[in-house]
Formats: C-alpha cells, structure tokens, sequence
C-alpha cells in the first residue's frame, strides 16, 4: 500500500478499487499512511454497498465514492469531505466529529446519528430516525424524513427540504429544526415556534452550504418547550 500511495504523491491522487482490494486495505490507508502520503484525493471504486467505508478517517482529504454504501459510512468523519455518488445504508456520518458528508441519492436510518459537528447533506430522502441524539452536527436534507427523527437532540441543526415523518423532534433538547414541508405529528416537548431573523440567517447559510434552493420564509422552526428538563411529580407519566 505504501508503494501505491507513493506513486500516487505526486498529484495527490489515489484510485481504490474495492472490486480488488478490501474496505480494510482502504481504512487502513485512510487511517495509519494517509498522513505522510500526499495524497489529497482518494477515489473508491465499486463500493458495492460495503459496509463502514471511509469511517474513522482524521485527516483533511477529499473522498469520492463511485456508487452505493452500506452501514457506516463515513462515520466518525474528522476534517475529511467525503461523497458518496449513490445511496448509503443505516448510520452514514455517525458520530462525525467536523468535515463534510455529501450523499447524493438516499439515505436509510440513523443519518448523522450522534454527531458532534460538521456537515451532513443529504441530496434525497432519508429514513427513520434522521439526527437521533444528534450532538452540534449540521444536517441538511433535499428530500423528507422518516419518523422518530431528531429525537433527544441535543445541539446542531436539522434543515429539511421535503416532508417530516411522525414523531418529529421527541425529548428534544437544544437542537433546532427547520421543515419546509408538511409534519405529520411532533414528539414529546417538540413544538412549533416563530422563525426570527436569526433563524432566517441561519437557514439562509445551511442552504447555502449545501447548495440547496429555497427561501427561508418557507420553512418553519421545531424547539423543544422545555418541560421535560425537570422531573415533574405532579404529571403523572403524562407530558
């Protein structure tokens, strides 16, 4: 691997294909030689819905992923930009820590799932439990979600595009989300609240970066009511 790497140093440029080499050979590039290499632009080949593609990278380098992945992909992203030029299974960008992950078709469940900081942009829909426990990371998605998400995020930023499911935004905490489509139903201490100049700004740069159309007049802001920071004797279970 070291000797691939070196040949690629001299334009930064390294081709793997995992129709011949292993996601371990990969991440163990990405991980232990990437550093000391050169290398500014990896490009992953046939990716074949493999699991755990590109996770744990810690290093600024740009990352494009020629189809579909699986489980995990990019998780634990740190200064890394990472797309994936397909669709990506459960828990894409868990645990990010900085950086930016890019899918530009589907994502299925957990996207983003506790993550710290960066950027997740979703270009189509994502599945159940979009954000969970999401933790200051900036999640941005052109399509709609599925129910349950954003629940008990804590910090960070849910911009959805399209439709949210049910559900939205239950136990949630400090995190805000914006929705420019309908919203089947908000979980437990999620509500409704008016959009201020702050808000519009702040919608204004998430579409921005993302590359995403829109006016920020047309979504709507989710925050927690705040009734659930306290234990309450008197609510009986019932909140």
């Amino acid at each position: 691997m070291e000797r691939v790497a070196a040949r690629a140093a001299a334009n930064g440029e390294l081709t793997f294909d995992l129709g011949q080499r292993t996601v371990r050979d990969l991440n163990q590039f990405l991980h232990h030689d990437l550093p000391d290499s050169g290398v500014r632009h990896v490009e992953v080949l046939h990716p074949g819905g493999r699991h755990a593609i590109a996770a744990g990278v810690n290093h600024p380098v740009d990352i494009d992923v020629r189809g579909h992945g699986g489980y995990y992909l990019a998780g634990m992203n740190k200064f890394a930009t990472v797309t994936v030029h397909g669709n990506v299974g459960w828990g894409v960008a868990e645990n990010m820590m900085s950086g930016v992950v890019r899918v530009k078709g589907f994502a299925s469940e957990s996207a983003g799932a506790s993550g710290h900081g960066g950027t997740l942009i979703i270009e189509g829909d994502a599945s159940l439990r979009c954000g969970i426990s999401m933790k200051g990371i900036d999640i941005v998605v052109g399509g709609s979600i599925g129910n349950y998400s954003a629940f008990m995020a804590q910090a960070g930023h849910l911009l959805v595009c399209g439709d949210a499911g049910h559900a939205l935004g239950d136990s949630l905490y400090e995190a805000v989300i914006y929705v420019r489509g309908r919203i089947r139903s908000l979980g437990a201490d999620a509500r409704i609240e008016e959009m201020t100049d702050v808000d519009h700004a702040k919608v204004r740069e998430l579409l921005d970066r993302a590359g995403f159309a829109g006016e920020p007049e047309e979504f709507k802001r989710v925050a927690s009511a705040r009734q659930l920071y306290h234990w309450n004797a008197d609510a009986n279970q019932e909140y």
